[in-house]
């Protein structure tokens, strides 16, 4: 008789809790996938494209003529959903025999940026490195999303508000997968008019001629050489006589 132990699927590889608690559900409904121990007779892997069968092998808590238990399995499980290499892992268990069936990440094979301007590509591509994206690495879509969502932050501090952003991951042969972050700049936002309002012991035309000018006219540092972000608007100098 085979008993199928159930597949869990972790949801990003930063939420091992989740994982941890959907393994702990699991093994309290006990009958979906409860073996008795048995002494291991062989281990088999099955689902590898690219990764190495001994990255799978150095993960497992257990060897051929070791006991084999649940909570053997459920270790197992956690051990390999933690290299970040498998998109899903399950064990089954059939004579003795365990065989540990991977389904794995595509890895990333090129990233391209199209339509940027206002960065460089080189920092941008270090900096998804650092965040865990970079050519040969397993591609995880909630890094890429995140990765998405910083780069259209990158742009709200060059005050181009209206930058659209949009990732596309194509699917290669041998489970690669190219990734393609599309840009739409727009143009940077003007200030059309400043009011000021409660201002009682200093006029409008006082108080405006506080911001700092230049030659191109009023407040325009909104430009590629010298954007500000709104959080670092020039502040206005001391109004009230100094002691």
């Amino acid at each position: 008789m085979t008993d199928r132990m159930r597949s869990l699927s972790r949801p990003t590889l930063f939420r091992p809790s989740v994982l941890c608690i959907a393994l702990a559900a699991a093994l309290q409904t006990g009958t979906a996938w409860a073996v008795e121990p048995f002494v291991l007779k062989d281990i088999r892997v099955e689902g590898l494209q690219r990764s190495d069968a001994g990255t799978v092998f150095a993960s497992l808590p257990f060897r051929i003529g070791d006991t084999y238990s649940d909570e053997k399995g459920a270790a197992a499980l956690r051990a390999l959903f933690a290299t970040g290499l498998y998109k899903d892992v399950r064990i089954d268990v059939d004579a003795g025999v365990v065989v540990v069936i991977v389904e794995e990440r595509p890895v990333i094979a090129n990233i391209d940026f199209v339509g940027l301007k206002e960065f460089d590509k080189d920092p941008l591509v270090k900096a998804l490195k650092d965040f865990g994206i970079s050519e040969g690495q397993p591609f995880d879509k909630a890094l890429a999303d995140r990765a998405e969502q910083e780069l259209k932050r990158q742009y709200l501090t060059r005050s181009l508000y209206g930058a659209e952003v949009v990732t596309t991951v194509t699917p290669q042969e041998r489970n690669r997968v190219n990734i393609s972050f599309t840009v739409t700049e727009g143009s940077a936002s003007k200030i059309r008019e400043i009011r000021i309002s409660g201002n009682k012991a200093f006029s409008e035309s006082t108080l405006k001629g506080l911001f700092d000018l230049n030659d191109s006219g009023w407040l325009n540092f909104y430009t590629k050489a010298a954007i500000r972000a709104p959080s670092s608007m020039p502040t206005s100098k001391p109004c009230g006589p100094t002691t």
